[in-house]
């Protein structure tokens, strides 16, 4: 599975921001499909996914109220849309997919910036 990443840039703190992942090269109902984020100078974190079912949506605490996960199984896209964006959102974001049956994540977009000033 390819997974192309868009739509990031750089807001005013308050924001809303849209990105858009693609996937391609694979079945992408029998994937479960992600987002994480690595600011500058920290690990990678998780920040939304779908269930594997695909029925509910999860996220990290830090992003609850504000961001939405979108999956569009017909057009093979897995969106995430950003509100009221704080300057500690500031990362590189990353679309990710594991297949239904395994624990890891093996797919990785290439990456989209996300820049909140204050």
């Amino acid at each position: 599975v390819q997974l192309q990443a868009f739509g990031g840039g750089l807001v005013q703190a308050g924001d809303s921001l849209r990105l858009s992942c693609t996937a391609s090269g694979g079945t992408f109902s029998n994937y479960q499909m992600g987002w994480f984020r690595q600011a500058p100078g920290k690990e990678r974190e998780f920040v939304a996914a779908f269930s594997r079912s695909g029925g509910s949506a999860f996220y990290v605490d830090s992003v609850k109220g504000r961001f939405t996960i979108f999956r569009e199984n017909a057009k093979n896209t897995v969106d995430l849309q950003m509100n009221s964006l704080k300057p500690e959102d500031t990362a590189v974001y990353y679309c990710a997919a594991r297949h239904k049956d395994t624990t890891s994540w093996l797919y990785w977009g290439q990456g989209t910036k996300v820049t909140v000033s204050s």
